[in-house]
């Protein structure tokens, strides 16, 4: 039977979460009453987590295991399951378990009612302060930079209509987000609000760096506004330093040559040399992107896909 419900799950290194994870989603997918499977993207696991999901696609029709030839990272690992899902309703969820599976019924509803992509902002969030200041941060910077309105960029518990998946498997970007890659084929996109719970095992696949990175590639891979920004800072430089020079010429007529100001002098040079390489880094950022494409190097690359009949 073709399922109407796909959930699409990556996992690394969760071996504490999964068992915990599937004796609470499989009883929520049963209850909806509707045709469902679950896909599990193993991210290369250096745990028990591979062998943990092959037991359970062993077990269960409805579970199929998407096996990967190293780590290549929480969003491939979603664009691989996508490839494979079946769903008319495909539902991406975390192993931590902090997005409750209880929830995804809410979600459901939303995609019946009209949405095509439907996402979720985390109520009393669970987490340290610097982390919801970090996130904050990064939602408030993304809408500024894409003019994309979504409440809360870090939840990948959400809800996409096949033709939007159908879309996101059609393109081919090496580095991408899929939440704010969905919203841009979105006709009717919507948010639920959701409960949000403490991580009981395991730590936070995000570093600092990742969170950092994350945030880059949501500003490069989807607008042109961090260049537009920077040559508009240019021109105001230019015209300020011209200024500048007016006025010290001026001062030279009328006050006279001088050496005390030689340090100032100094200061506004490394500046405008700060301005400078970071403008080049900018333009380096997306200059890489464009590197990493033209190469057409596999985005990820699947061992094995375990589970019905093991494909």
């Amino acid at each position: 039977m073709t399922p109407y419900i796909s959930i699409v799950i990556p996992v690394y290194n969760e071996e504490g979460n999964l068992e915990r994870l599937f004796g609470r989603l499989y009883p929520v997918m049963q209850n909806m009453g509707r045709p469902f499977e679950i896909i599990f993207t193993d991210d290369g696991s250096k745990d028990r987590s591979l062998e943990m999901l092959k037991n359970l696609a062993a077990s269960h029709e409805e579970v199929r295991v998407v096996e990967f030839n190293g780590n290549f990272g929480q969003h491939m690992a979603i664009m691989a399951a996508f490839e494979i899902s079946r769903g008319e309703i495909v539902v991406t969820l975390d192993a931590d378990l902090q997005n409750p599976p209880e929830e995804i019924p809410k979600l459901i509803a939303a995609v019946e009612r009209g949405h095509d992509v439907v996402g979720s902002v985390r109520q009393k969030r669970q987490d340290s302060f610097a982390r919801k200041s970090a996130s904050l941060m990064v939602n408030v910077i993304t809408r500024k930079m894409t003019g994309m309105q979504m409440s809360d960029y870090g939840c990948m518990l959400r809800a996409y209509r096949r033709n939007v998946v159908d879309n996101i498997n059609r393109c081919s970007e090496s580095s991408t987000f899929i939440p704010a890659l969905a919203q841009t084929f979105a006709t009717n996109p919507g948010e639920v609000a959701v409960a949000h719970a403490e991580r009981v095992e395991g730590e936070s696949k995000y570093s600092l760096y990742r969170l950092i990175r994350l945030n880059f590639d949501l500003m490069t891979g989807f607008s042109v506004v961090p260049l537009q920004l920077f040559a508009l800072l240019g021109i105001l430089t230019s015209l300020f330093s011209v200024a500048f020079a007016l006025f010290l010429l001026v001062r030279r007529f009328v006050v006279g040559a001088e050496v005390e100001g030689v340090f100032t002098l100094f200061a506004i040079m490394f500046f405008f040399i700060g301005i400078t390489i970071f403008g080049i880094g900018i333009v380096g950022e997306y200059v890489g992107r464009i590197y990493q494409e033209v190469r057409q190097r596999p985005r990820y690359v699947v061992r094995r896909v375990h589970g019905a009949a093991d494909e």
